[in-house]
């Protein structure tokens, strides 16, 4: 009986002992939840690079490699820009790509009085009150839509973004929302795109929406193997591209370069496109030599430069 007693009272001792390690065991899990957190292997999260102003240090565009051209030199201007030319004026058009971030250089590009084309990203802090300000002062504004680079997901584009590995209804709801977005646009260009801009099965989709919008398209050329010319000439969407980034070098010097740049294109073809971005250094450059490029071209919505891309 004796020996049944001890059996027993051993047994509540272990069954105890149990009980109680198992009671520490719970509550430290617990505790390392509490103070260290996993993530759910199901949930997914994306974390979004906005686009921000210079001065914070992001970059607004992945620019190409381009063989850089010198503009032309007669000896005392090694810009261009104050080459006297002859023949009638070329029309020339100036699209300032990212606004959405900054109402203040939005402001002086405004004041500029002169036909900036405003191309706007979605989804950014003043998306819609930049649009408004920009069209009440008599600017075309255009939607900077956000295209897949080839360096994604280590630079993106934004909010609003368009993937390549998108589906179908997936891609067009997505452009669907960020042409509605933007007010008062005439026409799009891309925002980065490197990638997406070499796949005619998305460039369709997107070409079939900007068609029935009744949108213009012009390519920034991020890609020399952008494949958006053919994808618009078979969707008859108005089409043209940009010649020359004024501002991947942010010296006044440089950019004044590039607008010379800009001009000499112009008069070669007659017409040409510049894009700008809102760093407050191009600010500076457009208010110190714009006077000087309208002496020697007429500055133009980009609307006006758009044709038929057959």
């Amino acid at each position: 009986m004796q020996q049944e007693k001890n059996l027993l009272l051993h047994l509540v001792k272990a069954t105890a002992a149990t009980i109680i390690l198992f009671f520490f065991v719970v509550v430290a899990g617990l505790v390392t939840l509490t103070l260290f957190p996993v993530s759910d292997p199901d949930v997914k999260t994306t974390a979004v690079k906005k686009p921000a102003t210079a001065s914070q240090g992001i970059i607004f565009e992945v620019y190409p490699k381009e063989k850089k051209i010198p503009p032309p030199n007669n000896g005392s201007d090694t810009t261009g820009l104050s080459e006297i030319k002859t023949g009638p004026k070329p029309l020339i058009a100036i699209i300032i790509d990212d606004m959405g971030y900054d109402k203040k250089i939005a402001a002086r590009l405004i004041a500029l009085d002169s036909s900036l084309t405003l191309s706007v990203l979605p989804h950014s802090p003043f998306t819609r009150e930049i649009a408004v300000a920009a069209h009440e002062a008599g600017l075309e504004v255009m939607l900077h839509l956000p295209m897949e680079p080839v360096e994604y997901p280590g630079i993106d584009p934004g909010p609003g973004v368009l993937l390549t590995d998108m589906a179908p209804d997936a891609l067009l709801r997505q452009l669907e929302e960020d042409i509605a977005e933007v007010p008062h646009i005439k026409g799009v260009n891309n925002h980065m795109g490197s990638k997406l801009t070499t796949q005619s099965v998305q460039l369709y989709q997107i070409f079939s929406v900007l068609k029935k919008h009744g949108l213009f398209f012009i390519d920034s050329c991020t890609t020399r193997e952008s494949l958006c010319r053919p994808s618009a000439g078979k969707l008859q969407v108005p089409f043209a591209k940009r010649d020359v980034f004024l501002d991947n070098s942010l010296s006044q010097t440089d950019i004044k370069g590039q607008m010379g740049l800009l001009l000499d294109i112009a008069y070669r073809k007659g017409r040409a496109i510049g894009i700008a971005h809102p760093h407050p250094e191009t600010c500076s450059a457009l208010e110190q030599y714009l006077p000087l490029l309208k002496e020697r071209a007429r500055l133009v919505p980009a609307s006006m430069l758009v044709e038929s891309a057959n």
